[in-house]
């Protein structure tokens, strides 16, 4: 039997007058979903089911497809800080072709991840999961679909777009998620950053959108780098795909250190290297800053606060003051990049709301496929 939370996604009716528009409002909306999410989740009994259902021994496993799967990556790394639980992100392809991969002899706690509630890989691993009787936990910002059907209890939240790429989706689904883990930890001050944040990020837009247009305007752009460590892995990934997405651009993504393994070949003006810069790794992603540009590369730092290293080697700096803790910074650290990828894709000529071949959830013709024989 599923349950279904109360919290409502909120829909337009309009179409589209400019190219970009809705993915524009629906980016500055942010900070204000954010804040309806986090209130709702506060008081939701739903999140006190999901809250119980978690506590449950077992590894986590979120599960998801695309953006999901990103907001799977950054939930994960902040649920292991926060918990010292095993948490892993996976694929939902991995579950459906290599299950041997994922499965272990002790239990888990499935997290199944889903804007729209239909995507049909998520939907067949949650079949899989019912089928071998793990209970599942589902989030999602659609009512009313199959995913919540399948799943044993589902979290909705009020974060839905009109646009076809996510936005404030992954922003509030990364950060239910960490509200989630800040509970199940007993992290009441990391709970308490997170409701205080969307108030203190707000302030950051106010010249972010002018500011990020200008630098793409005045650049020949060809090739994007995203460098993000830990927790930023995840948001660099997303920082790459929204790149593709929107602007149909080459986008590549790396561990930050990793970069210099090779991948530092491409480094050219044309070339801009996005850092997402850590507090743990600040030092020697600095260094790695310096002879990106030493190389005549193009650079895009988001940091808390800069040092005067970062200020002298960034081309173009977004500072995101907040005296909050790391984790609870994460979720406003996307904003540069969907303002990027929006910008990348208007300077093309390009609709960045409906891009080229893309649909708001892949859904396969055939739904039936061979599930795994055994998962222990």
């Amino acid at each position: 039997m599923s349950n279904s939370t109360e919290l409502k996604p909120a829909h337009g009716d309009r179409e589209s007058v400019e190219p970009g528009i809705h993915s524009l409002s629906e980016i500055l909306s942010q900070p204000q979903c954010w804040e309806n999410c986090l209130r709702q989740l506060a008081t939701s009994q739903t999140l006190q089911e999901v809250e119980a259902r978690l506590t449950q021994d077992g590894e986590w496993l979120f599960i998801g497809c695309g953006s999901s799967y990103y907001v799977a990556l950054a939930a994960a790394a902040t649920a292991k800080s926060l918990s010292g639980r095993p948490v892993r992100a996976i694929p939902a392809s991995e579950i459906l072709l290599y299950p041997d991969l994922v499965f272990f002899a002790g239990p888990c706690v499935p997290v199944l991840i889903s804007r729209s509630g239909q995507t049909s890989e998520v939907l067949r691993a949650a079949e899989v999961l019912k089928e071998h009787k793990l209970p599942s936990v589902a989030l999602s910002c659609v009512d009313g679909q199959l995913l919540e059907k399948l799943a044993t209890i589902t979290l909705t939240l009020p974060a839905d777009e009109q646009s076809t790429v996510m936005t404030r989706s992954f922003t509030s689904m990364l950060l239910a998620l960490q509200f989630l883990a800040g509970r199940i930890a007993h992290n009441q001050s990391y709970c308490d950053a997170l409701m205080a944040m969307p108030e203190l990020a707000a302030p950051a837009l106010w010249t972010l959108p002018e500011q990020i247009r200008d630098f793409v305007a005045e650049r020949t752009l060809t090739n994007y780098v995203c460098l993000g460590q830990g927790p930023y892995y995840g948001l660099a990934c997303e920082y790459a795909l929204k790149v593709m997405e929107m602007s149909i651009s080459t986008a590549q993504v790396f561990h930050s250190l990793e970069f210099r393994h090779g991948p530092k070949s491409v480094v050219s003006a044309q070339t801009l290297v996005i850092f997402l810069l850590s507090e743990p790794g600040n030092e020697v992603e600095c260094d790695l800053l310096e002879e990106v540009k030493s190389l005549g590369g193009t650079t895009l730092v988001i940091a808390n606060q800069a040092n005067p290293r970062v200020r002298a080697a960034a081309d173009l700096l977004v500072e995101l003051p907040m005296k909050l803790p790391e984790l609870a910074r994460l979720v406003p650290t996307l904003i540069p990049g969907q303002l990027l990828a929006l910008h990348a894709g208007l300077k093309k000529g390009l609709n960045p709301d409906s891009p080229r071949y893309l649909s708001r959830a892949v859904i396969l013709e055939d739904n039936n496929s061979k599930k795994p024989e055994q998962i222990t």
